[in-house]
């Protein structure tokens, strides 16, 4: 097997307890968690308090931010200030917040020269007959100042059904909630800025938590996405064959169900690759549920082969 130009990228996960995390990280993807109530993998990740290791080979133990700024060449030397995206395991034992985030533009302005947050989701497990808080029912922004202000939370609040293997594209402005029981994949902007709308009076050490109703009838987008778009499904993708999910000017996002030997061709600045599901080799070197790494600008051809799901997902060069 020919040497590759550069070694895929092999990242040290960072997890986040959260009040309404849980442990199925640690008993079911078999992580090393802190806690019974870890929320959040941060799976590939070059933020502050959050920055990934590079586990193995000749950058072992560079963050994934000094990666970004000293080898630009290794992401293709796209020019931006930032590694773009960040991806995440996320496990909710509580239902989380009503929420929303802003787009570049307001987070630019308001929140310190900051990215907006778009997100997308795979639903990697749920209960039968789940739901999630997605969009909302007000009709105008008369509406929606009215029914946020005097708490007509039920009247406002719009859920959807949710199945495993579905994906979600959650765009700046969207009111959304992840449910209970949830476990999903997220591929995101790399940013954090999330305003909350209502938190069921939740205490917090025995405080409420924050709540960002200006910001949030700022943001949020009115009338909602129309319930029919919000979702689609990924059931019957063909095997062995990349599986365009989705492309924005953020993302493009693929699935790779692999059960025969397949070659793929590294032609992105550079692609994330996420374990899924099952086990196998790429390029000779053993990948199983639960990793993650990059494979680099000029990576060239992978060589993959086992039984196992994969997400890949990449910064869209043509932003």
């Amino acid at each position: 097997m020919r040497e590759k130009r550069q070694p895929a990228l092999f990242l040290n996960p960072v997890f986040k307890q959260m009040i309404w995390g849980g442990n199925r990280l640690g008993t079911e993807w078999k992580y090393q968690i802190p806690g019974d109530h870890v929320g959040e993998c941060w799976a590939v990740s070059a933020r502050q308090g959050g920055d990934c290791t590079v586990k193995n080979g000749i950058y072992k133990g560079y963050t994934l931010s000094e990666l970004w700024e000293k080898k630009p060449e290794l992401f293709g030397n796209m020019g931006l200030d930032r590694f773009p995206l960040l991806i995440k395991i996320l496990d909710a034992k509580k239902d989380l917040s009503i929420q929303v985030h802003p787009d570049d533009t307001y987070a630019n302005l308001h929140e310190n020269g900051s990215l907006g947050k778009a997100e997308w989701w795979y639903v990697l497990d749920c209960p039968e007959n789940a739901e999630m808080v997605f969009g909302h029912n007000a009709r105008n922004k008369e509406e929606l100042s009215d029914m946020i202000n005097n708490g007509r939370w039920k009247e406002f609040i719009r859920k959807i059904s949710v199945k495993k293997g579905d994906i979600i594209q959650n765009e700046p402005g969207t009111v959304h909630a992840i449910t209970a029981g949830l476990l999903l994949l997220e591929v995101q902007q790399n940013s954090d800025i999330t305003y909350r709308v209502y938190d069921y009076d939740r205490l917090s050490d025995g405080k409420l938590r924050q709540l960002h109703i200006k910001e949030s009838l700022d943001v949020i987008t009115v009338p909602a996405r129309p319930e029919a778009e919000c979702r689609e499904k990924t059931d019957g993708l063909p095997q062995n064959k990349l599986n365009l999910l989705i492309s924005c000017e953020f993302y493009k996002i693929w699935k790779l169900d692999i059960t025969t030997p397949f070659v793929m061709k590294q032609d992105q600045p550079f692609m994330i690759m996420s374990v899924i599901e099952g086990e196998g080799l790429i390029d000779g070197q053993k990948i199983q549920k639960g990793d993650h790494f990059i494979l680099p600008a000029e990576y060239g051809e992978a060589y993959l082969q086992g039984n196992m799901q994969i997400i890949i997902s990449t910064c869209n060069p043509e932003k």
